[in-house]
């Protein structure tokens, strides 16, 4: 397509798009009595409207019922997490027996790390990219030592090539066959949060088998931005939160993925509990645990019902409008978003403040997200962008973090962004 910088423009495309409706099924918050420009939808998505009666909803039956609310409410409680099988493998590319929602990310990813990272004494490396998100460097560092390794031995990290700012994907792959028989697992971000950069997890996958480790990932900044097939990919694990692109709350529920091939191996070690044993035998409180024959045998403890209703209000959206639709508006978003950047880049004539985006342009590379480097500025321009209405997101030393979604951002507010930037700039 090709783009223009006017608001005239801008309305032409919001009235020709067909998810436009979507966008009143929101809150978009308010500040100075004025609504925002919400490109953070990277970090917290925005609250359906809808939400509140689906929480209800669970209230209302906790109240009627009590304990009986676990089969006798509207959706009983029992198998609550049940219903997300479905919309949840369209999401990421599954079957429905794959994929399993629980807990939160972190702690998913430590669990799957417990099936998935078993080290001996000569293959024990687990490879991660450099600058991955703090948590998942965290969770690497503590696996590794709790299984009596130093990290600085058995952890590899990729980084970009010295000058650029995103990794090659044959590097990866270059990495994972230098570390060879030594390698136990691959563990990446799917989308590197702070650079947008959405890595090639087909072929990361088929270079990790082929050296005999497992390979997984997480999609907190995947699940709902970009296209997943982590069946057809051979995806050993992966996990994702639901509070980002999914729209499911602060500190909402995680989802896990696990390939058909593990779900039936009742063998696979891994850190059990209750909801997880066979449902003919749960409630026989026998001891012997007996794992579900599908990515359920991971689940611990029982549904946490209100954020997962929280989480159900979202993904009815999901749903409904399907990923084919989201990804297609998407790209004309974050493509006029990333025009929008250009010229007002083209506005400095080359000065050394200038702005870069340093996401990767080819659409294979990336999702929502558009990664700015704030050359000359530091923290004064993203404040001044704050002050007019834009919440984005600020990445020391000197990125600004902006993702429209699909769902609930539209043209005007891409137009409008370009405005309120020429200002703090002029400022």
């Amino acid at each position: 397509m090709t783009y223009e910088n006017s608001l005239e423009f801008a309305l032409k495309l919001d009235e020709q798009d067909e998810l436009k409706k979507y966008r009143n099924k929101f809150h978009i918050p308010v500040i100075n009595g004025k609504e925002t420009i919400y490109f953070t939808g990277n970090s917290l998505g925005l609250q359906p409207k809808s939400t509140k009666d689906y929480i209800a909803q669970e209230l209302d039956d906790w109240a009627q019922w009590g304990v009986e609310g676990h089969f006798l409410g509207k959706n009983p409680w029992f198998a609550y997490h049940e219903m997300f099988a479905k919309p949840i493998s369209k999401i990421v590319g599954a079957t429905e027996q794959e994929v399993v929602v629980m807990n939160n990310l972190t702690v998913n990813l430590n669990l799957l790390l417990v099936s998935f990272y078993r080290p001996t004494a000569t293959r024990y490396k687990i490879l991660c990219e450099a600058k991955a998100f703090p948590s998942d460097q965290y969770a690497l560092e503590m696996q590794v030592r709790n299984a009596g390794l130093n990290p600085d031995n058995a952890i590899i990290e990729i980084s970009p090539r010295e000058g650029e700012r995103t990794i090659h994907n044959e590097d990866i792959i270059t990495v994972i066959e230098a570390a060879g028989d030594t390698l136990a697992c691959v563990m990446i971000g799917g989308v590197n949060y702070f650079t947008g950069q959405v890595f090639d997890m087909k072929a990361i996958t088929a270079a990790a088998h082929k050296v005999g480790a497992n390979c997984g990932f997480d999609l907190a900044h995947g699940a709902g931005n970009i296209e997943l097939k982590l069946h057809e990919w051979d995806v050993d694990f992966a996990c994702w939160c639901s509070y980002k692109y999914l729209n499911s709350g602060p500190g909402g529920v995680s989802g896990i993925f696990i390939h058909e091939k593990h779900c039936n191996n009742t063998d696979l070690p891994r850190f059990a509990g209750w909801w997880g044993q066979e449902k003919e035998t749960r409630f026989l409180m026998e001891k012997g645990f007996n794992p579900i024959k599908s990515a359920e045998g991971w689940q611990m403890s029982n549904a946490p019902i209100l954020t997962m209703a929280a989480h159900k209000a979202a993904i009815d959206i999901f749903d409904e409008v399907g990923m084919e639709k989201l990804l297609k508006k998407q790209r004309l978003l974050s493509g006029y978003l990333e025009f929008i950047v250009d010229d007002v880049n083209e506005s400095l004539n080359g000065s050394d403040k200038s702005l870069e985006i340093i996401t990767p342009r080819n659409w294979d590379e990336r999702g929502s997200q558009v990664s700015v480097i704030a050359n000359g500025y530091g923290k004064d321009l993203f404040d001044q962008l704050t002050k007019e209405g834009l919440i984005s997101d600020w990445r020391e030393p000197n990125v600004i973090r902006m993702a429209p979604i699909p769902l609930y951002n539209s043209y005007e507010d891409i137009y409008r962004f370009g405005e309120i930037l020429k200002k703090a700039i002029d400022n």
